[in-house]
This record gives structure tokens, C-alpha cells and sequence, in this order.
């Protein structure tokens, strides 16, 4: 699959290259190259793990898929506040589901956005559904956590470096040397409502082995200002990236729609 995409097929290298060499203009075009390369490599990796999540087992789930600091969870359970969960598109980022089996909290919410492809939505859903999760769609996700108590039974799990379609782009900060349009839904979440928020840090350890660490996001004063945990997620994930850049999905048009910002923030 490497071998046919990256040298013959070239899906989206052009936008690849592109994205590393504005977010990393320190680095020489012999690393850049060398990123995109591992980077294909990582991708056709993630294709080939995507299949395996359909019919990977709860066990070879827990040997592949670390999860470490579980221990936040039960701290929620314990404070009755409800988790958001922010990862960004590190691979795996779709093998997080088994989370569902290891964790105090009753109900698990993946958040998927709805696709142009009625059939590829389906098999999302059926991934994310896995282990008793009930997934959410993007639009359907706020509305929900208003409406269910903040007991500490429930977890909303975000992938939460999306793109904002170009009618929502509001707010936009600088992340990996550019002006970088954010989704904001969480935001308003963590102002009006006493939320856990945590980070999902993934790591690739090998080929087909995972390691994620959850960090607690907490306020600097009482409680979450506007816009406050975007920008430490942000941060977060920026200082993930720069650890492996290579495992990070840059062939994403993740700047497409960043002349639109009407809010930025350095």
C-alpha cells in the first residue's frame, strides 16, 4: 500500500508537503521529505488498522491500545462532572473506543461529523458503536450534553482539530506556524458548564501499538474563560505533533478556509 501510494499514486503528497513545509520552516527540505515519507508510511498503517477495528477484539484491543493515568476518570466520577475527551487526528485516533470497557462512567459518546457518503457513515458508526459506545453526529452532540445531567456517568469523546466549514469559522489562532481556523464547539461547553476536560496524547510505540496519556485541562483561574481550553488543546497537540511529526494526518486541507477568521488570536 506504501509503496503504491506514495511513489505511483501520490494521494494529496502535493498538499502534504505543503502543510509540513509552512508548519515546519525551520526544517531543511530533506527533512520534509523525509517526514512525508514516514508519514505515508504511518497512513497506510492507520487504512490497514481502520479495517482491523471492525472485528478487533476487547482483549487484543487492551494489549494494542495502552491507556495510561486512567485514574482521571475515576477523579471525575468522584467530582460527578461529565468528561469531554480532546484528541487530535494522531494515529490511531480510531482505535480509542475500547476506552468504553476500562473506564467508571456508564455512557460513551464518540462524535463523529456527518460524511457526503451515506455507506462510509455507516461503517464510521458501525467502528465508533463497538464496545457499547453510542456515538454522537457533530450537530447533535451540544444539545445532547445539555439535556443529560452532569453526573459523572457520561464521556464525549472529540476529535477536535476538524476544520470548521468556511460558514462557521469565527475564531482562529496560531497553531503550527499559521493563522488556523478552530472548531469552538467545546468552548462554550467548558464556560457554561463544570466539565473534566482532558487531552488524549497519543503515541505510536510500533507497528500496530499504541500508547495514549490522558492530561487534565484545568482553568488558570476558577473556571474556563472564553476560548481558554481551544488554545491549551491547541497546545497541547502542537507539542504532541513536534514530538512526531510524522504521525500527525497532514494530507487533512486543514488551513483551506483560514482567510475566513474573523477572531484571531496570536
Amino acid at each position: 500500500m506504501f509503496f503504491l501510494n506514495y511513489y505511483i499514486i501520490g494521494y494529496r503528497k502535493s498538499v502534504v508537503l505543503e502543510n509540513l513545509r509552512n508548519s515546519f520552516p525551520e526544517k531543511s527540505e530533506e527533512e520534509i521529505k523525509e517526514i512525508s515519507k514516514k508519514f505515508f508510511s504511518n497512513f497506510c498503517d492507520y487504512l490497514a488498522e481502520m479495517l482491523k477495528a471492525f472485528t478487533i477484539s476487547h482483549t487484543e484491543s487492551r494489549v494494542r491500545m495502552q491507556h495510561l493515568n486512567q485514574n482521571l476518570f475515576h477523579e471525575a466520577k468522584a467530582e460527578g462532572k461529565n468528561i469531554i475527551l480532546l484528541s487530535g487526528h494522531v494515529f490511531n485516533w480510531e482505535w480509542f473506543n475500547a476506552l468504553a470497557t476500562l473506564v467508571p462512567q456508564k455512557n460513551c459518546h464518540p462524535v463523529y461529523r456527518k460524511m457526503s457518503s451515506d455507506f462510509w457513515e455507516k461503517k464510521i458508526k458501525m467502528i465508533r458503536n463497538r464496545f457499547n459506545n453510542k456515538s454522537l453526529e457533530a450537530n447533535e452532540v451540544i444539545k445532547h450534553i445539555f439535556r443529560t445531567p452532569n453526573d459523572g456517568d457520561s464521556i464525549y469523546m472529540f476529535v477536535a482539530d476538524q476544520t470548521p466549514h468556511v460558514s462557521h469559522v469565527n475564531y482562529g489562532l496560531k497553531f503550527l506556524n499559521q493563522k488556523t481556523p478552530a472548531f469552538i464547539g467545546y468552548d462554550k461547553l467548558s464556560t457554561r458548564m463544570d466539565m473534566a476536560f482532558i487531552y488524549c496524547e497519543m503515541k505510536k510505540v510500533k507497528r500496530g501499538f499504541y500508547q495514549v496519556n490522558y492530561h487534565r485541562i484545568y482553568p488558570d483561574g476558577e473556571k474556563f474563560v472564553q476560548h481558554e481550553v481551544v488554545k491549551k488543546f491547541h497546545g497541547l497537540l502542537e507539542n504532541t505533533i513536534r514530538k512526531r511529526p510524522d504521525n500527525w494526518l497532514w494530507s487533512h486541507r486543514r488551513w483551506k478556509y483560514k482567510d475566513a477568521i474573523k477572531n484571531y488570536e496570536e
